[in-house]
């Protein structure tokens, strides 16, 4: 499976280690930046995951800002995205099982390393339920 990767500045550090920790599990990784903890906007790194889920080069996405709203926002702004504000490993679960999410989004400044990972292992080892719930998927995106 391919899993593309995004932050900002205040993520970077989570998601270098998420991207040390997925590749020793044997996930393929596209990171689409930042690569430093230099100010950067996030909106620039969201569009590309964004991007690279629609056109299929990647199935899933992880991704951090500070809060996580701000790059959560941004990513949801394309049609086809479900990305979800996960701050913890039930709602993690819920936005895979229920919610079909295909872009996980985590705040940086707001975790641990070791709640960023259980959160991810959650998340990518959680498939959607379908049912009722596809049909409320469907309603996302008029």
């Amino acid at each position: 499976m391919n899993i593309g990767l995004a932050c900002d500045h205040a993520g970077y550090s989570h998601k270098e280690k998420t991207k040390k920790y997925l590749e020793e599990l044997g996930y393929n990784l596209n990171d689409y930046g930042c690569f430093s903890e230099e100010s950067v906007d996030y909106p620039d790194f969201a569009h590309q995951l964004a991007n690279s889920i629609i056109k299929e080069v990647n199935s899933l996405g992880i991704q951090f800002c500070g809060t996580g709203n701000g790059i959560n926002m941004s990513a949801n702004k394309h049609k086809e995205i479900r990305a979800a504000l996960c701050w913890n490993t039930h709602i993690s679960e819920q936005a895979r099982l229920h919610n079909n999410a295909n872009v996980l989004t985590m705040p940086a400044r707001h975790l641990s390393w070791d709640e960023v990972k259980e959160i991810i292992d959650v998340f990518l080892n959680t498939k959607f339920e379908g049912g009722r719930h596809q049909t409320r998927v469907n309603k996302i995106s008029p």
